[in-house]
């Protein structure tokens, strides 16, 4: 390898140390994209509030499920207790969503945290909601507050939304407040009180409808005093029944099907793989440089078939042997019409003369006129070149019909 081969390599990589050493003193960016996982610790995730909810409830009683809930209950429709569905966005299907309604009203509790809602839950409800959409992009601060006397009254605060969802028609005969949303700036937002979270009967059972799921996130609850007003909320699930914890309607995954996924999720591997990329870049730069030859041009054989045929007949011809030129002239003729048109020379017939017209696109006469003259060259012992010219001349134009 010459010296600036060398030169390459060794400024490839410095770069390469280069790269790596800014990226590993470059702060990782806070991913707040909004998972709902349990097994999530970004900050949008719930695994601070599932280890929580184990911690507080009976390990017995908390049940994750994985599957649709239309189809839990179709096959469990035994079971009571509360369903609990927390994500940023829950569409149930109209056929889960009665199912859902029908098992609630037996006696159990549907809880639901989602930004918003279907049309035909808040219609059977006799609720509606509407969207506080602000301008600060993700620099809000809500102020949140539980109404239940029995519970801390304490505002909590919440700095990471740009939106948030409210109840702005409640039946009030049926419905009651558990928490309502505040902002501490009311002369840009708004002045009153929004509710946030309510409670409704629903046959035997209850419905509890919250519009801020990020209460359960870990970023919320990580916030003191913040958790406590989760566990305001948890306090209206049932602890002596069982808990249902959806983890369907999750907009995260729960788990990776990429093999990429442990290599570009980890720091110190995803740099291993890209490194090794571009040793192999590298490497195929300049191993395929130095070993690279050029590949010698092949003259394939000439086809000297022509100009065999071609000296053969010359032969023949000078020698004034006509008859063996027309011979040979039929017997290529024949096997023509065996090679091209299919069909056997054995019998010259009147049958065969006309599948012969037929397939050349030649007249029948035109054929018979053909063979009949190959029949009177045959029978002669001596050929003239005139003769011969017209029985090449004969071929060649029937065969020329065939093209």
């Amino acid at each position: 390898m010459n010296k600036r081969g060398k030169l390459y390599i060794v400024l490839t990589t410095l770069a390469v140390i280069g790269i790596v050493a800014l990226e590993y003193s470059k702060p990782k960016q806070v991913n707040w994209f909004p998972s709902y996982a349990k097994q999530h610790k970004i900050p949008f995730g719930t695994y601070v509030f599932h280890a929580q909810l184990k911690r507080l409830f009976s390990k017995e009683n908390i049940i994750d499920i994985d599957s649709p809930p239309y189809e839990y209950l179709n096959e469990n429709n035994e079971i009571n207790g509360t369903y609990v569905f927390i994500n940023n966005n829950v569409e149930f299907g109209e056929a889960e969503l009665d199912k859902l309604l029908d098992w609630t009203s037996k006696g159990n509790t549907l809880f639901v945290a989602s930004s918003n809602f279907e049309a035909h839950l808040l219609d059977t409800l006799n609720l509606n909601t509407s969207i506080i959409n602000t301008i600060n992009d993700f620099n809000n601060n809500y102020q949140l507050q539980l109404k239940n006397n029995n519970l801390d009254h304490t505002i909590f605060t919440f700095d990471k939304a740009n939106y948030v969802y409210h109840f702005n028609k409640i039946d009030t005969l049926q419905t009651s407040v558990i928490s309502i949303i505040d902002n501490h700036d009311k002369e840009t937002l708004f002045r009153e009180e929004k509710i946030n979270i309510i409670k409704q009967s629903f046959g035997n059972g209850d419905i509890i409808l919250s519009t801020f799921p990020q209460a359960f996130t870990n970023y919320f609850i990580l916030n003191s005093p913040n958790n406590n007003y989760t566990a305001g909320l948890t306090s209206y699930i049932d602890s002596s029944k069982p808990i249902y914890l959806d983890n369907y309607y999750k907009s995260g995954k729960s788990f990776y099907s990429s093999p990429l996924y442990i290599f570009l999720n980890t720091k110190e591997l995803k740099w291993a793989y890209y490194i090794m990329l571009i040793g192999v870049v590298v490497y195929i730069i300049f191993e395929g440089k130095r070993k690279q030859r050029a590949i010698p041009i092949v003259k394939p054989l000439r086809n000297q078939t022509i100009d065999f045929t071609r000296t053969i007949a010359n032969m023949y011809y000078e020698k004034g042997q006509h008859n063996d030129i027309a011979h040979h002239k039929v017997q290529h003729f024949l096997d023509y019409i065996r090679t091209h048109l299919y069909l056997n020379t054995n019998t010259l017939d009147d049958e065969f003369i006309k599948n012969l017209a037929a397939r050349s696109n030649n007249t029948v006469e035109d054929t018979r006129y053909v063979f009949k003259t190959i029949e009177n060259f045959s029978q002669k012992t001596q050929l003239n070149s005139i003769e011969l010219e017209k029985l090449n001349t004969l071929i060649e134009t029937f065969k020329s019909n065939n093209t």
